[in-house]
């Protein structure tokens, strides 16, 4: 069985997988867990870089120098089920969020961390493939955060919405997890990771933060934008209110030709 083996020496001594090791230890799988529910949990997850995290995850499963277990120093089938579980904890909180606060959750648009574009793309998502949304949103960036609060503002029925978030956490939480994992084996990719496991981690927490300062800056020059114009608060309200599903979207079957017709 092949085992990634990382250079003795790396290029970025402090981003080096033994030093995170002996730095950070069990910390680290509880970061990369928060991050995966703060994605559906906390309305931010947008910002963050969840698809490629998981599979980043999986690759630093594999055994290196001071760990059998990689960088979290357990085996991958837990990483990937606690990962899984972050998920779906994250999607019930979305969903609870959105069912306790109602069309009034809608009224932070262009807040700096919320957007009305956004929750209309997601509301997009749902008249066109109904209540599998919930499973598809997994798999798309900025959809997957709003999707379980428009869910719960629309009062999808708890019961389905939790079956279809369970089944969304496991193959995108777990199976990503265990995608990373798997490609590891490839040769051409673990020589890869091999030698440049720094630059791969760098890039992945300075790339998330230019990503976040810029998507911030973006939309609170938008919100300022909105409140030179003079938004008006029952205006707010209203479109707020506009913005809640109908229940009847949550039964719709999919239009997965797109023709608009279910």
């Amino acid at each position: 069985m092949h085992a990634l083996a990382y250079a003795p020496t790396a290029l970025i001594p402090w981003l080096d997988p033994e030093t995170i090791i002996t730095a950070v230890g069990p910390w680290a799988l509880l970061v990369v867990c928060f991050i995966v529910f703060a994605e559906t949990g906390l309305l931010v997850g947008f910002l963050l870089p969840g698809d490629t995290l998981l599979v980043i995850s999986g690759l630093l499963s594999h055994s290196l120098a001071g760990s059998e277990h990689g960088v979290f120093g357990m085996s991958v089938w837990l990483v990937a089920l606690l990962i899984g579980l972050a998920a779906f904890i994250g999607g019930e909180v979305g969903y609870l969020i959105g069912h306790k606060g109602g069309p009034a959750v809608f009224e932070r648009k262009e807040s700096g961390l919320f957007s009305r574009k956004n929750v209309e793309r997601t509301n997009a998502f749902f008249e066109r493939f109904g209540g599998i949304t919930v499973i598809l949103a997994r798999f798309v960036p900025i959809v997957r955060t709003f999707a379980p609060v428009a869910a719960g503002v629309g009062h999808m029925p708890w019961r389905r919405y939790t079956l279809y978030n369970l089944i969304g956490a496991v193959i995108w939480g777990f199976g990503l997890t265990m995608f990373g994992y798997a490609i590891g084996f490839i040769p051409q990719v673990a020589g890869f990771v091999k030698n440049y496991i720094d630059l791969i981690l760098l890039a992945a927490v300075g790339g998330t933060a230019l990503v976040t300062l810029w998507h911030y800056l973006s939309e609170r020059y938008k919100a300022k934008k909105a409140a030179a114009a003079g938004a008006d608060a029952d205006t707010d309200a209203t479109e707020a209110q506009a913005l809640a599903l109908d229940a009847e979207v949550f039964d719709r079957a999919p239009d997965l030709d797109g023709d608009g017709k279910h």
